[in-house]
């Protein structure tokens, strides 16, 4: 597939441009030229020198990533960010990003992944992110209990979900927002969720969490965006493009 039209088809499914005055990454094609073509894809949760390096050796044409190399820009292409473009550009390897439009996506996103492993029907966008959405909410086909919520994620996601069990031990309306998402407690509350299910915590996540009656679970960042990558691996493989999927957890 020629690369402009793999990198059209990724623009487009994900709505890059909707999200460009929001999201600090600089998503769609990141590094490298337009012309070229794509037959193999890798796919990683980040682009980092384990992974880049992964990419090169896996004969990848392309690296796809969730968290990439530029927020905001460079001021100077010296030091880690050399060393990290240096193979990209040097095996002519583009790198693919989709920060925000990958997290808010209904139905490729990180957070729609989450929630088919907790079963979510009745979905609707969550965790407004300026005029965009940044994750998803639904209700449970049936009842859980907090430890229920746990064990799922620990589970399914092969990591050790941190609790903070502030709100009822029944819950049924969930709300996902991937990644860092403690900054949706209030909206979560607010909208009569039983829980958020995040990533990663701050400190005063466990307090606002406990004044507002919220059951707060997180995951893992890593272990929460591995969905998306993912999934637009299995629509890059519908367009006749070969993957591989770099798993490198952080434990984050």
């Amino acid at each position: 597939m020629r690369r402009q039209t793999f990198v059209s088809r990724l623009d487009d499914r994900l709505r890059t441009d909707d999200y460009a005055d929001v999201d600090a990454s600089a998503n769609g094609l990141q590094v490298g030229r337009a012309e070229g073509t794509v037959e193999r894809v890798a796919l990683a949760v980040d682009a980092a020198d384990a992974t880049i390096t992964d990419a090169v050796e896996r004969g990848a044409d392309c690296l796809l990533v969730h968290h990439g190399l530029a927020w905001g820009g460079f001021d100077r292409l010296t030091g880690l960010h050399y060393d990290r473009i240096e193979p990209l550009v040097e095996h002519d390897v583009a790198l693919y990003v989709s920060h925000l439009p990958l997290d808010g996506h209904q139905e490729l996103g990180n957070a729609a992944g989450l929630a088919d492993v907790l079963g979510l029907e009745d979905r609707e966008p969550f965790g407004e992110y300026g005029p965009e959405y940044v994750g998803t909410r639904g209700t449970a086909a049936d009842a859980y209990d907090v430890d229920g919520v746990a064990t799922l994620l620990d589970e399914e996601l092969d990591t050790e979900t941190q609790v903070l069990d502030f709100g009822p031990n029944e819950i049924e309306d969930v709300g996902i927002v991937t990644g860092s998402g403690v900054d949706w407690i209030e909206a979560a509350t607010e909208a009569g969720l039983d829980a958020l299910v995040t990533g990663e915590g701050k400190q005063q996540a466990y307090h606002e969490a406990r004044d507002r009656g919220l059951n707060v679970f997180l995951a893992g960042h890593y272990a929460t965006e591995t969905f998306g990558v993912r999934a637009l691996g299995r629509l890059a493989e519908e367009w006749g493009v070969e993957t591989t999927y770099i798993d490198h957890p952080t434990g984050i």
